[in-house]
């Protein structure tokens, strides 16, 4: 990556519903400079898509949760294809420490957390849990800061 990718992408952070030729002209440079870059940045994988940022709490999923999930040696595949099938998990991390898998999932309240939950320690190979509540988010999920300093180590080469 270098600069004019980082600033592209830095953009697109900002204002994901942005057109090629609008990228373009901000970034001035040409519109097939831009849509070349999105093609390789995409290839390589580092450009995954462009999902909506959603207030789940807004959507009625006002509690977060994160659990720490030991499972059964071996059956960390299985595991995460249940818990993926479970549609309040959002995210799974297979871990290093206490526990194999860290889990954020979501629910409308304390019972459907609790129906959560038991959906989790239902699934075979899961040993124990621990769960936590989230209370707020002082840090939500970024990108900006690592993007910026590639924009600015870039430049300084």
């Amino acid at each position: 990556m270098d600069a004019l990718d980082a600033r592209l992408l830095l953009l697109l952070t900002d204002s994901p519903r942005l057109n090629v030729l609008d990228c373009a002209r901000r970034l001035g440079v040409a519109r097939g400079t831009v849509q070349a870059r999105l093609d390789r940045l995409t290839e390589q994988g580092i450009l995954g898509g462009f999902p909506p940022q959603l207030n789940l709490a807004a959507m009625g999923y006002g509690l977060t949760a994160f659990a720490v999930i030991e499972i059964a040696q071996g059956q960390r595949t299985s595991v995460s294809e249940a818990l993926d099938a479970i549609e309040e998990v959002c995210e799974v991390h297979a871990t290093t420490g206490q526990g194999d898998l860290f889990v954020r999932m979501v629910a409308r309240d304390h019972d459907d957390l609790q129906r959560v939950i038991d959906a989790v320690v239902s699934v075979p190979g899961v040993r124990r849990t621990s769960t936590s509540l989230a209370l707020s988010t002082p840090v939500p999920p970024r990108v900006r800061p690592l993007l910026e300093r590639l924009a600015y180590e870039t430049n300084s080469k």
